[in-house]
């Protein structure tokens, strides 16, 4: 009994308490991205906007002719965009890092617009927590075509 409960504690006292809260925490990072993606799907510019800081932007790049052209908007902006059309966007295969009250989130992507295929690429999400809550303060994305991005690994969404 007593080899048992020293290995334990060997293992536990092994462990560094950074990695302990991690898990945690990036779990709430992936919430986030989650969280944006369907108020995406959902068409709520509203509920997108309640994700990210005041302060947040969000940007848009994609080459055309050679030439890379992004497009920017102010959390006040993305909030007042409108749209009609149907957004199927699904995420895939996130990578997430965390420091402290800062947190990354790679999150590829593809995007089928009104039942069609449109474009993949990767979001780009960077979060701070603020008062106990990751917040969006950028969130930015590529706009690419196979082969340059991937499709998600389940293929297209079923109607």
């Amino acid at each position: 009994m007593r080899l048992v409960l020293a290995v334990a504690s060997a293992v536990a006292l092994s462990v560094p308490v950074g990695a302990q809260q991690a898990p945690d925490q990036r779990e709430l990072v992936r919430q986030v991205g989650d969280s944006a993606l369907a108020a995406i799907n959902r068409n709520d510019r509203k509920a997108l906007a309640a994700l990210m800081l005041d302060e947040g932007r969000t940007f848009s790049v994609r080459e055309r002719e050679g030439q890379i052209r992004y497009a920017s908007r102010t959390r006040a902006e993305q909030e007042a965009s409108a749209s009609t059309d149907t957004i199927t966007e699904r995420g895939f295969d996130p990578v997430i890092h965390v420091s402290g009250a800062l947190a990354v989130l790679w999150l590829p992507y593809d995007l089928y617009l009104n039942g069609k295929w449109s474009h993949c690429g990767v979001d780009a999400f960077t979060l701070l927590r603020v008062e106990g809550r990751w917040r969006i303060a950028t969130m930015a994305w590529s706009v690419e075509q196979p082969p340059a991005c991937a499709k998600h690994p389940a293929g297209p969404p079923q109607p």
